[in-house]
């Protein structure tokens, strides 16, 4: 009969926020797949548990994830850990899910510390709807083409990212979005050090300019507000949809739904007169 692999959250920086359940879980386990096992020890050592460990990070998914498997489907439980947070999101554990799922081996998700959902408590900006979006990529293109296509995104968004790159982050977020765009600044949550300042995009990258970023970041930006819902014609919706793709360089499928969605027009139909249009 195979294992089970265990999604279990460590303190994103207080190990007060390790509850019993999480205890129970790493000592139970047969053995703890780590992110970095000289992280993970010290949460060992701080509970006084001796455990089996094995790597498992972004670089060596390929292999360690089948040796994971086999040792699932052999009988033993697994404990997946990750430096801080919930493993698999925003993490390379969402990979080893896939593969447990695909081989039938069951997956236990033990709830815990997540930073988004820390940072989205205390913003003060709408947390009914959000969208999650990591970090951004590195590369100048497609990080513009990311934002592009949020800047009709009416949730909450939140994202995740490093002090070294948080001012060149901001920038291109106030480029997106515009400098009055809301913004809480989540810094070091949970830890002896936590801050958050609820400002705006602009104020942001004046303040992290003369002030120079330290710790980690949940960045919660407010969503675009909603576009004027008047019943519009299909004629100014087609205009619409030529104007984003001129403007944010969008596929006619993209702008063709973000357009729909806004003013409530059959998406199919201004799809196809929108086609007509450019041919």
């Amino acid at each position: 009969m195979a294992g089970i692999l265990y999604l279990v959250p460590t303190p994103i920086g207080n190990l007060g926020d390790l509850s019993q359940r999480i205890v129970d879980t790493l000592a139970e386990a047969d053995f703890i797949a780590a992110e970095d096992t000289r992280v993970s020890i010290k949460i060992l050592n701080h509970l006084g548990l001796k455990k089996p460990m094995m790597s498992y990070y972004r670089h060596n998914t390929e292999t360690s994830g089948p040796a994971i498997l086999n040792r699932l489907l052999a009988g033993e439980n697994c404990a997946l850990v990750t430096d801080a947070g919930t493993p698999a999101i925003s993490d390379p554990g969402e990979e080893l899910v896939r593969l447990c799922a695909d081989s039938g081996v069951e997956v236990v998700a033990i709830p815990g510390p997540c930073a988004l959902v820390t940072a989205l408590a205390v913003s003060g900006l709408p947390t009914g709807r959000f969208t999650f979006e990591g970090f951004l990529a590195m590369n100048k293109k497609n990080r513009k083409r990311h934002l592009d296509a949020l800047k009709l995104e009416e949730r909450t968004m939140i994202f995740y990212e490093a002090p070294h790159k948080l001012v060149s982050t901001l920038e291109d977020l106030g480029d997106a979005f515009g400098p009055d765009r809301r913004i809480s600044l989540c810094r070091e949550l949970t830890k002896l050090h936590e801050e958050v300042r609820r400002t705006t995009l602009g104020q942001a990258l004046e303040y992290c300019r003369l002030n120079s970023p330290k710790g980690e970041f949940v960045l919660v930006v407010e969503g675009c507000r909603p576009l004027e819902e008047d019943s519009i014609s299909m004629e100014e919706g087609v205009e619409r949809v030529r104007r984003l793709r001129a403007e944010q360089g969008l596929s006619l499928k993209d702008a063709t739904r973000q357009v729909a969605k806004s003013t409530g027009l059959p998406k199919n139909e201004l799809y196809a007169q929108s086609l007509t249009a450019e041919s």
